[in-house]
C-alpha cells in the first residue's frame, strides 16, 4: 500500500538493498559519498521515486558512473523533495552521488564540549520518524524494508558504530574507515550510525556496552544484567533473530531516553544510576526488537502496533525480571495517564485512535501517550479475556509468521480473528477489536485491576501530606518508579518545608543518584522556596541531556519568587552543553520573545 509520509512507489520500484559510502566532516557538519541502490522492478517499469530533505545531489550514474536524468521536485514542508531517477530499460542499479546539508534534521553534531570527555565531537543520527531521507536519499517508508551494507570514514582517533554487523576498521593517515554489513531487512528510519570517542566492553555472548571511555566503567556496570534480559525476552516472544543486543550510551546531551536501533540500541546516560535501577528503561528498547524491529507497521497511521505491542511486552518483562507488583503498579499508573491523556484531548478527539490518520502532519505529532499505552491496554484488555496463556502462543506465532514484515491495522486485527478467536468469534465480538483501534476515546474494558503497591504509595503520600508520622514508612522495596510516584503525589499536594525535611533527614534524597527520583525531589524543593538546594539545583541542570527532566525544572524556577534569575544564569553557563533540540525547547521556555539560535 502507499504511504502517505512518502513519494516513493513500491508497487512499481522497491529498494532491496542499500549500499553506502561516506565521509563525515565535522568541521563543516557534513556528509559526503555515494549510496547505491538494488531495485526490484515492476514489468515496464521505467522510474525510480525517493524521497530526500535538503540533499545536495552531485549526480545520478549507472554502476558504471553514465549519467541518468533525474527530477528533483521541489521542497515540501513536512515530505521533503520528491527525486523521480530515469531508467533505462532493464536497469535494476543507482548510484547517487550527493553531500548532506549542515541543517539535515537527522544528523545530530555534538561539539567536544557537549561530550561527557569534552575532548572530540560526537555524531548520531535519529531517522524516527521520517528524517532517515535528510541524510540517505531513500525510500522512506517503514512498509520498504531492505538490507544495507556500508563504509563510513571518519577523522582518527574518532570510531564508527552502526545499526548492523561490525566488520572492522581499516586505518589511514589521519583517517579510518568502518564498515557494516545488515542481512536482515529493515525500515529506512531504523537505519543508525554514531562517531566519536568510543571504547566497548563486552557483557554476554552476544551483548556488548559502547561508551565514550570516560563513562565505560559505569556503564559496563549498570548494564550487567544485558544477557539476562534477552534471555527472558526470547522465553516470552520466542528467539532473538537480530544476532545481537548491544548499547551505545550516549553522551549527556543526548536528548531522547532510547532508540531501538536494531543490534545498537541508543540510550541516556541519564539511566546509569550507580544502582542498576534505571536499566528497567532497556526492558522497552529490548522488547522493540521484536515489535517494532522484527513486526515494523507498514504506515505512521499505524504507529500504534509498534509501541503498544512494546509497552505490553514491556510489562511483562518488568514482571518476569523485576516482580509482578512492580509491573501491576506501572499498568496502574500509566492507565492513569492514558486516562489524563484522553480527557485533555477530549474523548471524541480523532487523535485518541489507535488507527490515526496522519495525512498531512508530520508523524512527530502522533508520538503521543495514545499509541503507546492505549496500544497496550488493547492488549491487556485481550488478556483478561482469553488467558495469558492463549494471547502469549498468539504472540510468539504473530512474531514469527510476520517476520521482517511490515503490517497494518487491518492486518493484525484479521491475524487475531484468525489464529487467536477462531474457535472463540464470541470472545472477539465482545470485546469489539473495530471499536478499540477505529473509535476515540477509551473503552472501560481497558482499566486495569488495581496496584497494591500503588495504593500503598499513595496512602503513605496522603499521610505525609496529613503531617502523620513517617516512622513507620517502610520504602525498602520501592522501585525508582514508586518514588517517582510518591513524590509526584507530595507535589501536587504542597508539602510544608517541614515534611521535605523529615523526608531528607530519613532519606537523603538530595543524594540520589536516580533522575527520576532526583527531579521530582527538586521540584518539591523550589516548589517550598528552598534556597538551600541551589548546589543540587546547578548540578542536576548542568549533568542532565533530556527535555523531560531539564523543562519541568526550568520551569519551576521561572514560577518561583526567587529562582528566575537563577534559571537564566544556569541557562546562559549551560545553553552551549545542551542538544540542538533541547535548546530550541528551552530558549522558548526562558526567552520566548527570541527567535532560537540552534
Amino acid at each position: 500500500m502507499n504511504d502517505a509520509h512518502s513519494f516513493a512507489e513500491p508497487q512499481s520500484a522497491r529498494v532491496t538493498h542499500l549500499k553506502l559510502d561516506l565521509q563525515v566532516d565535522f568541521s563543516e557538519r557534513l556528509l559526503t559519498g555515494t549510496a547505491s541502490f538494488d531495485l526490484q522492478l515492476a514489468a515496464g517499469c521505467t522510474q525510480v521515486v525517493f524521497d530526500t530533505r535538503k540533499l545536495q545531489l552531485q549526480r545520478i550514474t549507472d554502476v558504471s558512473g553514465n549519467s541518468l536524468d533525474y527530477v528533483l521536485a521541489p521542497e515540501d514542508p513536512v515530505l521533503g523533495a520528491k527525486l523521480t531517477v530515469q531508467l533505462p530499460a532493464g536497469l535494476q542499479h543507482v548510484v547517487i552521488h550527493y553531500t548532506t546539508s549542515p541543517e539535515a534534521e537527522a544528523l545530530q553534531w555534538l561539539t567536544a564540549e557537549q561530550t561527557a570527555s569534552g575532548e572530540a565531537p560526537f555524531l548520531f543520527t535519529q531517522g524516527h520518524a521520517i528524517q532517515t531521507r535528510s541524510w540517505i536519499p531513500i525510500q522512506d517508508s517503514p512498509g520498504i524494508r531492505f538490507t544495507y551494507e556500508a563504509r563510513i570514514t571518519v577523522p582518527a582517533p574518532l570510531i564508527a558504530v552502526m545499526s548492523a554487523e561490525h566488520l572492522g576498521p581499516q586505518t589511514t593517515a589521519g583517517a579510518s574507515t568502518f564498515a557494516f554489513r545488515m542481512l536482515e531487512p529493515i525500515p529506512a528510519y531504523l537505519v543508525a550510525l554514531a562517531v566519536g570517542v568510543l571504547a566497548s566492553r563486552e557483557i554476554g555472548p552476544r551483548t556488548a556496552v559502547f561508551a565514550e571511555p570516560v563513562t565505560l566503567e559505569r556503564a559496563a556496570f549498570e548494564f550487567a544484567e544485558m544477557e539476562r534480559m534477552v534471555e527472558a525476552a526470547e522465553a516470552l516472544v520466542g528467539p532473538y533473530r537480530w544476532g545481537r543486543f548491544d548499547l551505545v550510551v550516549m553522551p549527556p546531551s543526548f536528548p531522547y531516553g532510547g532508540m531501538e536501533n536494531p543490534r545498537l540500541t541508543f540510550v541516556s546516560p541519564s539511566l546509569l544510576a550507580g544502582d542498576r535501577s534505571l536499566t528497567t528503561v532497556v526492558a522497552h528498547e529490548l522488547a522493540h526488537a521484536w515489535a517494532g524491529n522484527l513486526v515494523t507497521n507498514a504506515t505512521w497511521n499505524d504507529f500504534w502496533i509498534n509501541e503498544g505491542t512494546t509497552v505490553y511486552l514491556e510489562l511483562r518483562l518488568h514482571e518476569l525480571l523485576w516482580g509482578r507488583e512492580r509491573a501491576e503498579l506501572l499498568q496502574s499508573w500509566g492507565y492513569r495517564e492514558l486516562a489524563a491523556e484522553v480527557a485533555r484531548m477530549g474523548a471524541d478527539s480523532p487523535d485518541t485512535r489507535l488507527a490515526y490518520d496522519m495525512r498531512g502532519r508530520d508523524p512527530a505529532e502522533g508520538v503521543t501517550v495514545i499509541p503507546y499505552l492505549k496500544g497496550a491496554a488493547f492488549f491487556w484488555t485481550i488478556e483478561k479475556a482469553v488467558g495469558r496463556a492463549a494471547l502469549d502462543a498468539w504472540l510468539v506465532g504473530w512474531f514469527g509468521r510476520q517476520a521482517f514484515c511490515s503490517v497494518t491495522t487491518e492486518q493484525l486485527l484479521a491475524d487475531l480473528r484468525a489464529h487467536l478467536f477462531a474457535r472463540i468469534p464470541d470472545q472477539a465480538a465482545a470485546l469489539e477489536l473495530e471499536s478499540w483501534v477505529h473509535d476515540p476515546g477509551l473503552p472501560e474494558s481497558g482499566r486495569p485491576p488495581p496496584s497494591a503497591l500503588l495504593q500503598l504509595v499513595e496512602s503513605a503520600a496522603a499521610d505525609a501530606l496529613a503531617n502523620k508520622s513517617l516512622a513507620e514508612l517502610d520504602t525498602a522495596g520501592w522501585s525508582p518508579q514508586a518514588w517517582r510516584h510518591f513524590l509526584g503525589v507530595l507535589l501536587a499536594g504542597r508539602p510544608a518545608p517541614a515534611l521535605l525535611s523529615t523526608l531528607e533527614a530519613k532519606f537523603a534524597l538530595s543524594k540520589s543518584h536516580n533522575a527520576e527520583v532526583l527531579l521530582p525531589w527538586l521540584r518539591l524543593q523550589v516548589q517550598a522556596g528552598n534556597q538551600a538546594a541551589i548546589p543540587e539545583l546547578r548540578s542536576f541542570l548542568s549533568e542532565q541531556g533530556r527535555t523531560r527532566f531539564l523543562r519541568p525544572l526550568y520551569a519551576d524556577l521561572l514560577s518561583s519568587s526567587w529562582g528566575a534569575a537563577l534559571a537564566q544564569q544556569i541557562y546562559a553557563e549551560r545553553r552551549a552543553r545542551y542538544h540542538s533540540l533541547v535548546r530550541l525547547s528551552l530558549d522558548k521556555l526562558l526567552n520566548p520573545a527570541a527567535q532560537s539560535p540552534l
